[in-house]
């Protein structure tokens, strides 16, 4: 399962419309470790300025690899945590995880074409 989900938020859901701020706090407690990645690389890239900030350590263990696939791979997750933070966010592998100024098109235009996953792939990634 992808979230932990509340009853009210349940609720909410069940009647229409669902509080954005209420769902992002629910991807906050359900995958821990993918939101600490990403906010860490918005305070990152916050505090240097830079156009794009992006981790590169792979997950401790298989729990956290799948938060990120799972927080990264859903439209609305990925949605919500953009719109939350005023980032851009982009995927290579398991665990390359990238926030981008969103006026950064020529930047995440390189991040995400081929060419920039295949210089991304290592040996040890193969099973991740």
């Amino acid at each position: 399962m992808s979230l932990t989900v509340p009853n009210d938020l349940l609720d909410q859901a069940r009647a229409g419309g669902v509080d954005d701020a209420a769902f992002v706090a629910c991807v906050r407690e359900s995958l821990p470790y993918a939101w600490s990645v990403i906010s860490e690389l918005v305070e990152q890239r916050d505090k240097t300025g830079v156009v794009f900030a992006d981790n590169q350590t792979p997950p401790p263990d298989e729990a956290a690899r799948g938060q990120l696939l799972r927080c990264l791979a859903s439209d609305a997750m990925r949605g919500a945590l953009e719109r939350h933070f005023g980032v851009r966010l982009a995927f290579q592998n398991c665990h390359r995880v990238a926030v981008f100024d969103p006026t950064a098109t020529e930047a995440l235009r390189d991040f995400i074409t081929p060419r920039a996953q295949i210089l991304n792939q290592k040996p040890e990634l193969v099973d991740c």
